[in-house]
């Protein structure tokens, strides 16, 4: 090996160690997905909720809360009290409240309005350990190609949570070779402005990475040239938590050989495969 080669393959590894750990950081923020402690599914019948304030209901894309005497809710720093009403939301959507050191968070998920209590204390967070990876290779990092559809495609998705599915809009194809076999991946909207987001599940899952899903964050450039570095495959919530309604992959982006890159099933989930 080259001195040049040796050099270049030090760095790939401490640019992926710094991404990852800054990546844990922010998974292990005392109000994320971890810290979830109920999950909350409303209805137009008005009930109280364990772990959040006031009395909850949903009805014609609202969402109401009555708060009692002695109970508040904080939001942008001001406190409300009395009969609250929040919404609409937009779909994957979300508001946060705040009551004392737990954030409550009201979103819609599947066309649906939930309650998810996000407390420093939960167990789940108080315990993680961190989650496993592969050491990072740059055999996994190529090049694609995104290939946009005509038009773009609402594609309808299952979830980790039965009874509701996702619809997103794919604009796109992401295609590429990888270990001899040429491969395409349908491309979601990101979150962050102009990047794509991919769901898939490969012949390591469910033996050395989470069955259900696991993620990717690419960019393609104005030319349509993507880089696809399997070493930064994450885990969505839904491999932590039973309480997260993350999306399936579809059904072709189910890949037929083995990526052994990225995260790996978490710690806590390893005597469940």
């Amino acid at each position: 090996m080259s001195l040049h080669t040796e050099t270049a393959l030090e760095s790939f590894s401490e640019e992926w160690q710094e991404w990852h750990a800054a990546h844990e950081r922010n998974r292990a923020h005392p109000h994320g997905f971890l810290a979830v402690t109920h999950l909350h599914w409303l209805s137009s019948e008005a009930t109280r909720l364990e772990g959040a304030p006031g009395i909850w209901s949903a009805d014609d894309d609202v969402v109401s809360v009555v708060l009692e005497p002695g109970e508040s809710l904080e939001r942008d720093g001001v406190q409300l009290s009395g009969s609250v009403a929040l919404g609409p939301i937009e779909e994957r959507g979300g508001i946060n409240l705040v009551s004392g050191d737990t954030v409550i968070e009201v979103a819609k998920r599947g066309g649906e309005y939930i309650v998810r209590p996000r407390n420093p204390d939960n167990q789940l967070l108080k315990q993680y350990q961190g989650t496993p990876a592969y050491t990072p290779n740059a055999a996994f990092a190529v090049s694609g190609f995104f290939v946009p559809f005509e038009t773009p495609r609402a594609t309808t998705v299952g979830a980790a949570v039965e009874g509701i599915q996702h619809v997103y809009e794919a604009p796109g194809e992401i295609r590429f070779k990888l270990a001899g076999e040429e491969l395409a991946l349908t491309a979601f909207n990101g979150y962050a402005p102009g990047s794509l987001s991919v769901l898939f599940t490969d012949q390591t899952s469910g033996n050395t990475t989470y069955a259900a899903n696991r993620s990717l964050s690419v960019v393609a450039a104005a030319d349509g040239s993507v880089q696809l570095d399997f070493n930064r495959a994450v885990n969505l919530p839904c491999a932590y938590t039973d309480l997260a309604t993350c999306p399936l992959p579809p059904a072709e982006n189910r890949l037929p050989v083995a990526i052994e890159a990225g995260e790996k099933i978490p710690y806590e989930r390893q005597d469940q495969k």
